[in-house]
């Protein structure tokens, strides 16, 4: 099986955009001309979507830090103070202060599984985080490329209309000359007006693919933006890694799958912690009160401190069958779980052999379109030359231009189109983040 590697995307290092304190205020686009690693951290800085992915994780990170608190003592203050008023007359002061602790010391491990729920839920949050980020990555990536195959659609529209306005000079000095009929003329006409309309269409297409970078990167769509073109060489990766390879690593990086597994086993210690909260349990109390009583008030003449130690054991007995309910409930939401579990990893799984197939047939396609391209840019070259010697008609010299006009958008479609395909395959697989970050450095050596 042919192998494959996913050197992505970049070639220049990451700027100072991480260091940039004003990225998620500022209002314009930076100035100078942006590489693809540069627009990501800029996103990155400035995406509400995940901004609040983020926001998600980390509540469930103080959420699994408030589950260690079973394991410390619960200690609890009060204080008093009343004015007795009996027949018609008010009393004296009362005061009162009371200090309590309890301390859990025995639950048949019902508070480990509470805390192991906790921690997988925060791991869930992570990935999910991750997840989101890795999304929006690839749109931004997605986005970069439509941006750079729009601008060499507006290059290549421009050098098609030169060609075309070639083609109308040398027919009106040919038509002068008496060399050619004046039909010739008209059609060298026709033709350029048709590629003023294409040249017109490709800068509308461009600034719609300006304006969709922009809204990604939450900039106004009506501001400028200057953008990297790519090496020629990041088009031919090397190939270093199989289909297999690609399902073994998705395991240990591709968030989903991560996410599914820390979701069955936070379901799996849930499932046990309900369980254990019908067995009994054993705690430690203590307290400490202070009274001050007047000597002509009710109870008066009791000490002024006392205090109590003891042991309690509680376990439920009856609640209305809520505890076997809550118990098979959980069960069946482990089940559930699992049953998500395996549906992710197939869902996994066809995407990355889906990724893999559409990024191998990119790489055809594009070796195809190259060699499109360089027949029809031939081939208009040599018609170009016939019809200056009187050997070829308008008709044949407009019909190499149509063909190299073609050729032309294939190619750079099927250019960006690898790119985009490339990144896919990585974001199958999860890594897509890590792999432009190890494409920065191998760039930076």
């Amino acid at each position: 099986m042919k192998k494959l590697s996913f050197f992505l995307l970049c070639a220049v290092p990451f700027s100072a955009f991480a260091t940039t304190k004003d990225c998620m205020t500022r209002m314009d686009v930076p100035y100078g001309k942006l590489n693809l690693p540069q627009v990501i951290e800029l996103g990155l800085c400035r995406n509400p979507q995940t901004a609040s992915a983020y926001m998600a994780y980390e509540s469930a990170r103080f959420s699994k830090n408030a589950g260690y608190a079973d394991y410390l003592p619960s200690v609890s203050a009060s204080a008093n103070a009343s004015l007795p008023y009996r027949n018609s007359e008010w009393g004296d002061w009362s005061y009162g202060a009371s200090l309590s602790a309890s301390y859990l010391i025995f639950d048949f491990g019902k508070r480990f599984s509470d805390v192991k729920q906790s921690i997988y839920a925060w791991r869930a949050a992570g990935f999910d985080y991750d997840e989101s980020v890795q999304n929006y990555v690839y749109g931004i990536i997605g986005s970069y490329y439509a941006l750079l195959n729009a601008n060499a659609d507006v290059e290549s529209a421009e050098m098609l209309r030169k060609v075309a306005q070639t083609a109308r000079d040398t027919a009106s000095k040919k038509f002068q000359a008496g060399s050619v009929a004046k039909a010739d003329v008209l059609k060298a006409d026709t033709t350029l007006a048709s590629r003023d309309l294409d040249l017109e269409r490709a800068k509308n297409n461009r600034e719609i693919a300006k304006g969709t970078l922009l809204s990604k990167l939450s900039f106004p769509a009506n501001q400028e933006i200057d953008i990297a073109d790519l090496p020629s060489t990041i088009g031919t990766p090397q190939e270093t890694k199989s289909l297999d390879e690609l399902f073994e690593q998705a395991q240990k990086t591709r968030p989903d799958l991560l996410r599914a597994t820390a979701n069955k086993d936070a379901a799996w210690h849930r499932r046990n912690s309900v369980f254990l909260s019908n067995l009994p349990s054993i705690s430690a109390s203590g307290s400490l009160s202070w009274n001050d009583t007047p000597s002509e008030t009710f109870g008066a003449g009791s000490d002024k401190i006392s205090g109590s130690v003891g042991i309690r054991a509680s376990m439920p007995l009856f609640a209305g069958f809520a505890n076997l309910y809550n118990a098979r409930a959980a069960a069946a939401n482990y089940d559930r779980a699992v049953e998500q579990e395996r549906l992710t990893q197939d869902n996994a799984t066809l995407d990355i052999f889906t990724a893999y197939h559409n990024y191998k047939t990119a790489q055809t396609v594009l070796k195809q379109t190259e060699t499109l391209l360089k027949s029809a840019t031939e081939s208009e070259k040599v018609t170009a030359g016939m019809y200056k010697v009187g050997r070829a008609t308008m008709l044949d010299w407009q019909t190499a231009q149509s063909e190299l006009l073609s050729a032309e958008k294939q190619n750079n479609a099927a250019k960006y189109d690898l790119f985009t395909k490339r990144a896919a395959v990585a974001l199958a697989v999860g890594e897509i983040k890590t792999e432009l970050d190890k494409g920065t450095e191998n760039e930076a050596e």
